[in-house]
C-alpha cells in the first residue's frame, strides 16, 4: 500500500468480513481509512462485486470520489455518493411498485411544494371549505401546519395511512397524488419510498445486497432515524458487511434528527467490531489543546510537532471587528507565519460564523478591500434570471408534458390563453412544445429555440445554452444581461460535472435534472477565502481559521436553552475550532447593532472563558 498508515488505521483498513464501527476524531484520517479500505478490497478480491460508499453531503461524496479516482474502473466497481442520490437511483431503476416510472423529478423548492399543497387542497370541496372558513392569516397558518405535519410524517417514514387525524391524512394523500400525477417527488420521498420498496418488496432489497458486497458509510454521526432505517431495510438480518465511520463530538445536525446514537445501534444490531482512531494528523498543538479544553473527553495520543497559534481580537463594534479581521488576514498574507509552509494564499484561509448574519459586515469589508471570497458550499444555487427560470420550466415540461403544476406556472408567467389546449399531450411527438411554439409571445421565443436545440430525447445541452447566451449578449440592460450570463455559467458547470461523472451510455436530460435537484452537480472548486457558517464548513480544513461573533446569544445560539441543545452548541464550536490546521483567530464585538437599529452591549461568549482567553 503506497500510503503511510498508523497501526490503528491499518487495523481498520485491513478488516475483512463483518460489521465495523470506526470512531475517529478530527484530523485522525477517518475518510482516508474508509477510502483505503475500499481501495484494498477492490484490489485484493478479483471477483466482480460492487461497493456502496455513502455519505451525507455532496462535498464529502466529491472528496471520496477524488481520493479513489485512480482505482481502475472505480465508477463501475463502486457507487460513491449521498444516501439521497443512491435512493434516487434505486427509485429510478426499481420504483414501479411504489408508483415511480423512470427518473422522477425532484421538487426541492419549499415554495413550489407549498404551492402544490395549496393546489391539492383547493381541489377538494371539504378541505377548501375548512380553509376558507378562516381569515387570510388563519389560512396561511393552517397551510403551514399541514405542510409541517406532512414533512414530519415523511421524516418518520410514515405513509398517509399511518396518520391518525383524518383531515391531515386526507391532505397528505391529496398532496402525494398531485406529486405522483406529475411523476414528481419531494426530497423526503426519496427516503420514504426507498424504505417502503425495500420492506414491501424484499426481493428488490436482496438484489441490491447481492450487487453490493460491502457498504461503507462516512460521517455516521449525521445519520437520522429515517436514514438509519433505510440502511437497515437494505441490509435485513443476514447482511453483515457494513462499515460506519464517525465522530460523536461532531454531531451538529440535531435539527434534522441526526443523532450519534445510531453509531452505537450499529454495534448492537450488527455486533460490530469497534476501532478508535485517537491521533490528530491535521492540527497544531495549540488547536488540539483548545479543543480539549472544550471537550475533555477528546483524547489524542499523537499530535503534530508544530506549536501553532491561537489569538483573540477584541472590537468595540461589529464594523471594527470586520476591520480587525480583514487587517489581520492581510498581515498574515503579506508576512507569512512561522508554522505555515510556503506563502499564505486566500484559499488556505476561512472565516466562520455561527450564522450568516454574523458575516455580513465582514463580507462588506472584504469587498471594500477587493478580497475574493466565496460563501456557498452546500445547498442548491437557484437561477436568478427570468429567461433561465423559463428555460428550466420548459425542460421539465419537455420531459413530462403531463406536469400540470409547472405548466400552470409557465402559462401564468407568459400570460398565454389556454382555451385551445388539449387534455393530454403526446410526449414522443413533443406536442406540448409545439403548442407552446404556436401560442408563445415573441419575446419568449429564444427559450423555445433553446428547447428545440436540445433535440429531446437527445441532449444537446451545450448548444441550447449557446442559443441563450447569444440572445443575452444582445440585451442592452446590463444587469439583466449579467444575471442571464451568470445563470448560464452555473448551468454549464453543472452540465460539465454531469458529463464527467456519467458512467457510459447516452446523456439523459431527466437524470441530469434530477441530479441537479439533489445537488450532485454542485461546484467543487472555489476562489478566494471561504466565508462560511460552521455547518457548511464541516468536513473542511484550512491553515488559518477566523471564528467571528463570539458573544452570548450568537455562539452559543440564544435558542440553546436545554442540555441537549447546549451540547450541540459545544459540538458546533468543536467543529469550528478543529477546522484549523495551524492558526486560529477568535473575535467578538463589545456591542452589536440590533435588527431594530439600537446598539446593545454584548457579553463575551462563555467559550472564550472556557478557553482561558478572557477573565471570568
Amino acid at each position: 500500500m503506497g500510503i503511510l498508515l498508523s497501526e490503528k488505521q491499518k487495523e481498520a483498513v485491513n478488516y475483512n468480513e463483518g460489521a465495523l464501527l470506526v470512531s475517529a476524531g478530527p484530523g485522525s484520517g477517518k475518510t482516508r481509512v474508509l477510502t483505503e479500505r475500499i481501495r484494498r478490497l477492490l484490489a485484493e478480491d478479483k471477483s466482480f462485486f460492487r461497493i456502496l460508499a455513502l455519505t451525507f453531503t455532496n462535498k464529502a461524496a466529491n472528496e471520496m470520489q477524488e481520493r479513489l479516482t485512480e482505482v481502475p474502473n472505480i465508477r463501475q466497481r463502486a457507487f460513491i455518493g449521498t444516501l439521497h442520490s443512491f435512493c434516487l437511483e434505486v427509485l429510478t431503476n426499481r420504483g414501479k411498485p411504489v408508483g415511480i416510472e423512470g427518473t422522477p423529478h425532484i421538487m426541492e423548492s419549499n415554495q413550489e411544494r407549498r404551492q402544490m399543497l395549496l393546489q391539492s387542497v383547493m381541489g377538494d370541496v371539504v378541505l377548501q371549505q375548512i380553509l376558507r372558513s378562516k381569515d387570510s392569516k388563519g389560512q396561511k397558518k393552517l397551510l403551514s401546519e399541514w405542510f409541517e405535519q406532512i414533512e414530519q410524517a415523511k421524516k418518520k417514514l410514515m405513509s398517509p395511512e399511518a396518520i391518525d387525524d383524518p383531515i391531515v391524512r386526507e391532505v397528505y394523500e391529496l398532496y402525494d397524488l398531485s406529486l405522483r400525477a406529475s411523476n414528481t417527488l419531494d426530497f423526503d420521498d426519496l427516503l420514504l419510498l426507498t424504505y417502503q420498496l425495500f420492506t414491501d418488496r424484499p426481493k428488490i432489497a436482496d438484489f441490491y445486497r447481492r450487487q453490493y458486497k460491502y457498504i461503507c458509510i462516512d460521517e455516521a454521526q449525521d445519520l437520522n432515524e429515517a436514514q438509519y432505517q433505510v440502511i437497515r431495510s437494505l441490509c435485513s438480518d443476514s447482511y453483515q458487511n457494513i462499515m460506519m465511520v464517525g465522530d460523536c463530538n461532531q454531531a451538529i445536525f440535531g435539527w434534522n434528527g441526526a443523532d450519534p446514537k445510531f453509531m452505537q445501534l450499529l454495534k448492537m444490531d450488527f455486533n460490530a467490531k469497534h476501532i478508535e482512531l485517537t491521533e490528530n494528523f491535521r492540527s497544531s498543538q495549540a488547536i488540539v489543546n483548545l479543543a480539549q479544553k472544550l471537550k475533555p473527553v477528546y483524547q489524542v495520543v499523537g499530535v503534530l510537532p508544530i506549536k501553532g497559534e491561537v489569538c483573540l481580537l477584541q472590537a468595540k463594534t461589529e464594523q471594527e471587528e470586520a476591520e480587525l479581521i480583514v487587517n489581520h488576514l492581510k498581515f498574515l498574507i503579506d508576512s507569512g507565519h512561522q508554522d505555515i509552509e510556503d506563502a499564505i494564499t486566500l484559499d488556505r484561509c476561512a472565516i466562520l460564523g455561527r450564522n450568516r448574519y454574523v458575516l455580513v459586515k465582514i463580507e462588506q469589508e472584504l469587498s471594500r478591500h477587493d478580497i475574493k471570497f466565496y460563501k456557498k458550499l452546500s445547498g442548491q444555487e437557484e437561477s436568478e434570471s427570468d429567461l433561465i427560470k423559463d428555460f428550466e420550466l420548459c425542460m421539465r415540461l419537455l420531459i413530462n408534458p403531463q406536469d400540470r403544476f409547472h405548466f400552470n406556472i409557465l402559462i401564468n408567467r407568459w400570460e398565454i390563453d389556454t382555451s385551445s389546449i388539449a387534455d393530454r399531450f403526446d410526449n414522443e411527438n413533443n406536442q406540448l412544445i409545439k403548442w407552446l411554439n404556436s401560442n408563445t409571445p415573441t419575446n419568449r421565443k429564444p427559450v423555445l429555440e433553446a428547447i428545440d436545440e436540445l433535440n429531446y430525447p437527445n441532449c444537446n445541452f451545450s448548444k441550447s445554452l449557446d442559443i441563450l447566451l447569444k440572445f443575452a449578449n444582445n440585451i442592452e440592460h446590463e444587469e439583466e444581461r449579467l444575471l442571464i450570463t451568470e445563470d448560464i455559467k452555473l448551468w454549464s458547470e453543472r452540465w460539465d460535472n454531469y458529463l464527467r461523472a456519467k458512467v457510459g451510455g447516452q446523456a439523459s436530460l431527466s437524470k441530469f435534472l434530477s441530479q441537479v435537484a439533489i445537488g450532485v452537480n454542485q461546484k467543487t472548486t472555489h476562489e478566494g477565502i471561504a466565508l462560511l457558517t460552521v455547518h457548511s464548513a464541516k468536513g473542511l480544513e484550512f491553515d488559518i481559521v477566523f471564528i467571528a461573533g463570539l458573544v452570548e446569544g450568537i455562539f452559543p445560539d440564544y435558542r440553546a436553552k436545554n442540555p441537549t441543545l447546549l451540547n450541540e452548541e459545544d459540538n458546533n464550536m468543536f467543529v469550528a475550532v478543529t477546522r484549523a490546521r495551524r492558526v486560529l483567530i477568535l473575535s467578538y464585538p463589545q456591542s452589536r447593532t440590533m435588527p431594530w437599529g439600537d446598539s446593545r452591549l454584548q457579553n463575551p461568549s462563555r467559550y472564550l472563558k472556557q478557553f482561558e482567553l478572557i477573565q471570568c
